[in-house]
């Protein structure tokens, strides 16, 4: 009976499973008092469900505990903000593409003309928007992606979070992507109007307040 629960159980994690009944935890000719600790250590061994912190290789963060999101967190803001930095001349001449395709034909081209009208320095254009801006993005949707997972899986109970874990978890990830874009849309809309409107401002400090001036809170979203 053991080998066959072992496969439905190992496709969710061990915190929503619910606390082995009395009867499993019972051996031939044992008596019914040993059931209570039996239980006891199984709670037990759930909450020592535990992975290792990147920081400190000896500590060890608690799943879904308040280490563990902010751990989530911290790798959304380098896995995103980074990146997405790292790529800032790419997104440039793409954003200068899609609004004069007749000047920027290509990205070849695109390249040649944003060296020779504003140098190298102008390639990297709107990076600051574009860090602060990701680096948000990522922080919500890593965060609240495990977040959703766990607070759907508890709505849901054991046997439903197992029988629909995709289901489940597709609903976390749509959760945490609202989230996560809507708090990238005023980042993005600076960063588009820098890039791709030369005089509008030189970065995010003079570029929010302008874009607040001409198009209003809303405009950022």
């Amino acid at each position: 009976m053991a080998l066959a629960e072992n496969p439905r159980r190992s496709l969710i994690p061990s915190f929503l499973y619910a606390p082995p009944s009395p009867s499993r935890g019972l051996t031939a000719g044992a008596s019914p008092a040993a059931a209570p600790s039996f239980a006891a250590s199984a709670v037990g061994k759930r909450r020592s469900f535990v992975v290792q912190s990147p920081s400190k290789p000896g500590r060890k963060i608690e799943m879904y505990s308040p280490a563990f999101y902010a751990a989530c967190t911290a790798r959304g803001i380098l896995s995103c903000g980074l990146t997405h930095m790292a790529v800032t001349p790419l997104d440039l001449v793409k954003c200068n593409m899609q609004i004069d395709p007749s000047k920027y034909k290509s990205i070849t081209s695109g390249f040649g003309v944003l060296l020779k009208e504003q140098g190298v320095r102008g390639f990297f254009r709107g990076w600051v928007p574009t860090l602060l801006g990701y680096s948000a993005q990522g922080a919500c949707k890593f965060g609240f992606y495990e977040f959703f997972k766990k607070y759907y899986s508890d709505i849901a109970g054991p046997e439903y979070a197992s029988k629909y874990k995709t289901l489940i978890y597709l609903a976390g990830s749509a959760s945490a992507e609202v989230i996560a874009d809507v708090a990238l849309c005023p980042f993005e809309a600076v960063k588009v109007r820098v890039q791709t409107q030369p005089g509008f401002a030189r970065g995010l400090s003079d570029g929010f307040p302008k874009f607040f001036k001409s198009e209003g809170a809303l405009g950022y979203v």
